[in-house]
């Protein structure tokens, strides 16, 4: 029997030689899109820091301060240490912006994915998720042990005709992101919403990368007009917001069985306070700057025009390259021109969709993104034709 390290190092070799071992690169971010790295400083366009809020002023001043006030951990539990008046402050705003009765807040998105489906779903229900949807999803899905079917991407009719079953079963969920995170096209929510609820299935969306940038920042349940009926909202504090955790938005019922019965909430520390101070000050600008909330798509389609693409749906564009050597090449190419866009590979995107991944912020200069989709359309997509 292998030693763990010869099984390690087995394993980190096969995954070499397929092109997929990872590794981690030391990174300074100087601002919200300038990093340093190797030496060297590159313009990144793989953050999710889509406002630049990590390091706006006012953010960072409410995070000091919060420290300065009720240090830097939360200690416990909030069942158990107690409700910080801070996380009730955010949940009701995240509540009044998103247009619910009530929220929750989570250590993690990944944290709230994996609480919440388990708390609402179990054995004897039926899920259903979108194939792309994000990893997480895909956790709290096993987690609840019910039975799981998968319909195709943004595929409607597959996912009424997987539906067909709903009388078998207690109950049925389904999940799916509101903005996708690799691909950076949107859910058909409103078809979604009708689907579902026609079959008395409840629906859960993942708007990790709609809020902010989506719909008036309130994300992608708004992004074509009126509130798409959507039973729970969940999403992040930790792209658009510029700070860290993730949420819940529900009715107070909901809320209040989430709050009593989800594990990775009851069972993990809570948020420290610089983390919630630092997401009100957030919501506060993005609330209060309609300019800020629209210039990332503006950038993203910017870019995709230059370069000859498909239009965004969001401040994310896929550049689908197949195979990951030719991605990782890209990625060499776009390096020594001064640009950082990380390759993405399987298993994070489906075999044979290696790509590279860019995100736009509200600070990328015009400029530089028109002279990285030139280099895009004329030195990666033309030659390959």
């Amino acid at each position: 029997m292998p030693s763990l390290d010869d099984f390690a190092n087995a394993r980190l070799a096969e995954l070499a030689a397929r092109n997929l071992r990872r590794e981690l690169v030391d990174t300074v971010r100087e601002d919200g899109i300038w990093v340093r790295r190797g030496g060297r400083r590159y313009l990144s366009f793989s953050c999710n820091d889509y406002l630049g809020l990590t390091h706006h002023p006012k953010v960072k001043a409410a995070a000091i301060a919060a420290i300065g006030r009720h240090g830097a951990g939360a200690g416990a539990s909030r069942l158990v240490t107690g409700n910080h008046p801070l996380h009730a402050e955010l949940e009701e705003r995240l509540a009044r912006f998103k247009g619910t009765e009530a929220a929750c807040v989570f250590g993690s998105g990944f944290l709230a994915n994996i609480g919440i489906v388990p708390a609402l779903i179990g054995p004897d229900d039926l899920l259903l998720l979108d194939s792309l949807s994000h990893s997480c999803m895909f956790a709290g899905a096993q987690l609840s042990r019910a039975r799981v079917e998968i319909f195709r991407h943004n595929d409607v009719g597959h996912l009424g005709a997987l539906l067909a079953v709903r009388s078998q079963y207690r109950h049925a969920l389904v999940l799916t992101d509101g903005v996708f995170s690799m691909d950076g096209d949107l859910a058909p929510l409103e078809q979604i919403s009708r689907v579902a609820h026609a079959n008395a299935a409840w629906l859960m969306t993942d708007d990790a990368h709609g809020l902010g940038v989506l719909g008036n920042g309130r994300g992608s349940v708004y992004a074509h007009g009126p509130k798409t009926n959507v039973d729970l909202q969940m999403g992040t504090l930790s792209k658009a917001l510029g700070s860290y955790g993730g949420y819940l938005c529900a009715s107070k019922s909901v809320i209040d069985l989430i709050r009593t019965r989800a594990r990775s909430l009851i069972y993990s520390t809570a948020l420290p306070p610089a983390s919630v101070a630092a997401a009100l000050a957030a919501l506060e600008i993005i609330e209060n700057d309609p300019d800020l909330r629209v210039r990332p798509l503006e950038k993203a389609r910017m870019f995709a025009r230059v370069a000859n693409l498909d239009e965004a749906q969001s401040p994310i564009v896929p550049l689908l390259l197949g195979d990951s050597v030719r991605a990782l090449e890209a990625q060499a190419l776009l390096e020594r021109e001064g640009f950082l866009v990380v390759a993405i590979r399987p298993p994070t995107v489906p075999a044979g969709t290696a790509r590279l991944r860019f995100t736009f912020t509200a600070a990328h200069p015009g400029n530089e993104i028109e002279r990285l989709a030139e280099i895009v359309r004329t030195r990666i997509l033309e030659p390959a034709a």
